[in-house]
């Protein structure tokens, strides 16, 4: 007979997403006439932008002739792409890498969970508290994170993000060998400077320690003095990894593409201490388990970089930042603690009266027809919070406020 790999039985019976989807759907029968505005999962509402749809029609075309037809690619992409992301992400910020040290991907989720496949079981890993799910589930999946215990795991060392300490993570109280850390950050959209960055750079090298840093949002820093890559300080391609995603940069959550970044001098070690160096082991995970993102997503991409690629993809992203500038002065106006919309399109809410976040949730839901994501959902540190995201329509948006602002 086949066994089934258990550690799946140790994961909570759905994803918070799907919890939440069953909360608006119940409410949604009951209440068939009550618009709903949806501020909770992160996904986009504003068009891809015009030279990416002209791309990739063009990129259809090509399909469409013996002589421009493309079957499988690379399994790393395609280097016109590969070219495009060096020269503008990390190029243009005095970063070198070389070709072969970026991996394009179907998304930054996608490579997060799967990143473990290369990694021994038993490496202790650590976790800002609240966390993306994705870090803490996928580890679940591999038999790192020992068991379920008042609703933390065991084996996870947990890094409190919290009004407290204004929501800049003191580093760990011991060591691991995993740290994951994601900036601008999601869900509470706060980030770090580069001298605090630069700490967890210092401690990680001290410590041998592998930094899993998510920058998904990097696009979305206003401010000069946050990083938009972990790599602008000083010594971090020998201990970090780098995910990125064109999703909510350009509106790629359902074209589906990313790219995760691993330095050549980047090392894991064998149990006898060898030096293994982690490129080689990603390369040969995805030459193995993945065919590559299609032809047409990567000349997608590639448009982004183009001079009116940039232009359409910067005005996309102020149209959400304005949208978090309206909710956070709108949820402010309502007397409510605030955090994010600055350097990332996510807000991270303090829930009133002392209400948990699943009864803000519901209230929100059943009395503002309005939805949130519960902050416990995020790990222990996010009780008490809803996350709410910027990226719905502009109108919606000014609704939700007013909405709010009758109620509280």
């Amino acid at each position: 007979m086949a066994l089934i790999n258990e550690h799946f039985l140790k994961l909570q019976n759905s994803y918070l997403f799907s919890d939440i989807a069953k909360k608006v759907n119940s409410f949604k029968i009951t209440h068939p006439k009550d618009k709903i505005i949806r501020m909770g999962i992160g996904d986009v509402t504003q068009p891809l932008a015009p030279a990416v749809i002209e791309a990739m029609h063009k990129a259809v075309d090509d399909l469409a002739t013996q002589e421009n037809f493309h079957g499988y690619g690379p399994e790393q992409g395609y280097p016109f792409l590969i070219d495009a992301i060096i020269k503008n992400d990390y190029a243009s910020r005095g970063i070198f890498l070389e070709p072969g040290e970026v991996f394009v991907s179907d998304g930054a989720k996608s490579d997060c969970g799967n990143i473990g496949d290369i990694l021994r079981h038993d490496n202790s890993i650590g976790v800002l508290d609240p966390v993306y799910p994705v870090y803490i589930d996928s580890n679940v999946m591999s038999g790192r994170t020992g068991v379920l215990e008042n609703g933390k795991w065991s084996d996870v060392v947990y890094i409190p993000c919290t009004e407290e300490n204004d929501f800049i993570p003191e580093l760990p109280s011991r060591r691991v060998d995993i740290l994951y850390l994601c900036y601008p950050n999601n869900p509470t959209g706060t980030s770090l400077t580069k001298d605090e960055l630069k700490k967890w750079v210092n401690y990680a090298l001290a410590n041998d320690v592998l930094i899993m840093y998510d920058s998904a949002y990097e696009a979305y820093i206003q401010d000069p003095n946050i990083p938009h890559s972990i790599y602008e300080i000083k010594g971090a391609k020998k201990v970090a990894i780098e995910f990125r995603s064109f999703s909510k940069t350009a509106g790629f959550t359902g074209v589906r593409c990313g790219y995760t970044v691993v330095p050549k001098e980047l090392n894991g070690f064998t149990l006898g201490g060898e030096k293994v160096q982690l490129n080689k082991l990603w390369n040969r995970r995805q030459t193995t388990k993945f065919n590559g993102t299609s032809y047409i997503t990567q000349r997608g991409a590639e448009a982004v970089y183009s001079p009116e690629g940039k232009e359409q993809v910067k005005a996309t992203i102020n149209y959400y930042m304005t949208n978090a500038r309206i909710m956070k002065e709108g949820l402010q106006g309502c007397g409510l603690k605030v955090w994010g919309g600055e350097n990332a399109p996510y807000l991270w809410v303090k829930a009133p009266k002392g209400l948990s976040s699943w009864k803000f949730f519901d209230k929100l839901l059943y009395e503002v027809n309005i939805v949130g994501t519960p902050g416990v959902g995020f790990g222990p540190s996010g009780e008490g919070y809803l996350r709410l995201t910027a990226f719905g329509d502009r109108d919606d948006t000014l609704e939700a406020m007013a909405r709010l602002k009758k109620w509280l």
